[in-house]
């Protein structure tokens, strides 16, 4: 059985979120677009075309004039401009016009880096998500946020640009690999710590189906975190307010991950990025100290690192002076004031973030 969720913006239907457990539904959904007339660029990466582009687009062809697809290099590194040039070339080559679509296929890079094409193209044009990670179906497809790294500074060049669609299908979780599904739960943890406390507990009591991919439960933590990020969303849909929340542990992960050079994983990096949060929200009195390592065994049993070697406390937090966060010149950080209810704070001193990093650096 699948699911689905509505989003609006200013009270207004923008569109679906739609979750299945194949791609049976999609062209059911893609006729709702009325593509008939329209060509449509499925954007994809090396790793997604060999697993799922055949199918996807013998669908996408059966509902639009024409489907074309483009590839580019797996991996962080490869989401930026001179890709994003790339793209555009091909869609000028191949005669895309504004009424015209993108698909984003595969993960987060995928998705923003095709959703920032769409954003940039002709000065916009529509596009559709069927992300296929867990991070992905989770977070990253959802609310309009898209993004390109430059110079390796994180997602330092985006626009916001609404899907007309989103559709998962969370049987694609079941060919991840153990670091990428890992990832993922740094963002669906991070929802918990957020927004919901009973979710956060709900992670911990279904550890066993989540780690077996039991598409039933699977399905219902997508859900669940989709239904959080929503949410929020709705609320603040170009981050004026409640929905910077989401960047808990994104401060110091951001820098962690720039610092790798994109060796460690995003949710991974987030991960990190809230355990830290956590013990400056524990130093500062707001929430209890057996909180931490109820969170560090909660991201071991996930199979998520809770340590980083090889870095230091004083560059982390220099790196977090180039964080698109900033505002004049101070850090908007996100604290915990109890599990399940986050804050934007703008008082974190750069010693308490040195502190917090030593639970983290090895």
């Amino acid at each position: 059985m699948g699911y689905r969720i509505p989003v609006h913006m200013n009270g207004a239907f923008i569109y679906e979120i739609v979750m299945e457990t194949g791609f049976d539904g999609l062209k059911e959904e893609l006729k709702k677009l009325n593509l008939g007339e329209r060509k449509v660029c499925i954007v994809t990466d090396s790793n997604v075309a060999p697993l799922y582009l055949e199918e996807v687009e013998s669908i996408v062809s059966a509902c639009c004039k024409k489907a074309e697809h483009f590839i580019f290099p797996a991996g962080e590194e490869n989401k930026n401009l001179d890709t994003v040039r790339n793209l555009y070339e091909a869609l000028i080559v191949k005669q895309f016009d504004r009424h015209d679509y993108l698909l984003a296929l595969g993960g987060g890079v995928v998705g923003d880096l095709c959703g920032f094409g769409a954003a940039t193209y002709l000065r916009g044009i529509s596009f559709i998500q069927v992300p296929t990670t867990l991070l992905s179906q989770v977070d990253s497809s959802i609310g309009g946020k898209t993004g390109v790294d430059f110079d390796s500074y994180k997602n330092m060049v985006g626009a916001f640009h609404m899907p007309k669609l989103v559709y998962s299908n969370t049987a694609t979780l079941k060919t991840l690999s153990e670091e990428q599904f890992s990832s993922g739960m740094g963002e669906v943890i991070k929802h918990g710590l957020i927004k919901d406390a009973s979710y956060y507990q709900w992670l911990m009591e279904h550890v066993a189906e989540i780690h077996s991919k039991d598409l039933t439960v699977l399905s219902e933590m997508v859900l669940m975190s989709n239904q959080i990020k929503r949410d929020v969303v709705e609320k603040d849909p170009t981050e004026h307010g409640e929905r910077a929340l989401l960047n808990l542990g994104h401060t110091l992960g951001h820098a962690i991950e720039k610092l790798s050079e994109f060796r460690l994983v995003h949710g991974h990096c987030v991960g990190l990025g809230c355990i830290a949060a956590m013990a400056i929200s524990i130093n500062r009195g707001l929430i209890r100290s057996e909180e931490l390592p109820k969170l560090l065994a909660v991201m071991e049993q996930f199979s998520m690192p809770v340590s980083v070697s090889g870095l230091s406390a004083e560059t982390i937090v220099l790196t977090t002076k180039s964080d698109k966060k900033m505002d004049s010149g101070t850090i908007r950080f996100i604290l915990l004031e109890q599990i399940g209810k986050a804050f934007t704070c703008k008082t974190v001193t750069d010693t308490e973030m040195a502190e917090a990093l030593r639970h983290i650096l090895t």
